[in-house]
């Protein structure tokens, strides 16, 4: 039977490639010469760890951050700016995580929008990934479609297509 999984991962060195470019373009413009600025990726938990002097240059590094990620194929819903940022000493800093898997409750509704649509398919949940299985490629198809559609909120992959 044809199938196909559901994830949502990020690429690491699309996501450090990212970062690195961020840093590099921002040391280089005018209105950050001579201005604190701190961008560093923390590869294990998937944060982003970001300083700056105030709250104007936060919102352009970020600005800058999330334009040269879709340039390297990251989807902005990867990362939550939530959080807002905390005055420490004479800098700003903010924690930016990134979305790295699918999560239980993220993966339900997933599995929720497929069951509801009424289409011949069956999605189970495997870990961190939702597997869709049908009889036609069809059927798997206007799912992505429907996936991709639908506003969920998450960056989501379509990978494993097996027929």
């Amino acid at each position: 039977m044809p199938s196909f999984d559901i994830t949502s991962k990020v690429d690491a060195q699309a996501l450090d490639n990212a970062v690195n470019v961020t840093a590099r373009e921002l040391s280089n413009r005018f209105d950050f010469k001579c201005s604190h600025l701190v961008i560093v990726l923390d590869k294990k938990e998937f944060k982003i760890n970001i300083e700056t002097e105030d709250e104007m240059k936060m919102r352009q590094l970020c600005d800058v951050l999330m334009s040269r990620a879709m340039k390297q194929g990251i989807d902005p819903a990867a990362f939550d700016f939530s959080k807002d940022a905390y005055q420490s000493g004479k800098v700003m800093k903010k924690e930016v995580p990134v979305k790295n898997g699918l999560v239980q409750e993220d993966a339900k509704k997933v599995t929720k929008l497929i069951k509801d649509s009424g289409l011949k398919v069956q999605a189970q949940i495997m870990d961190d990934l939702v597997r869709v299985t049908g009889k036609k490629i069809d059927d798997l198809q206007s799912v992505i479609q429907l996936c991709k559609t639908s506003n969920l909120g998450l960056p989501m992959q379509y990978v494993n297509m097996r027929s």
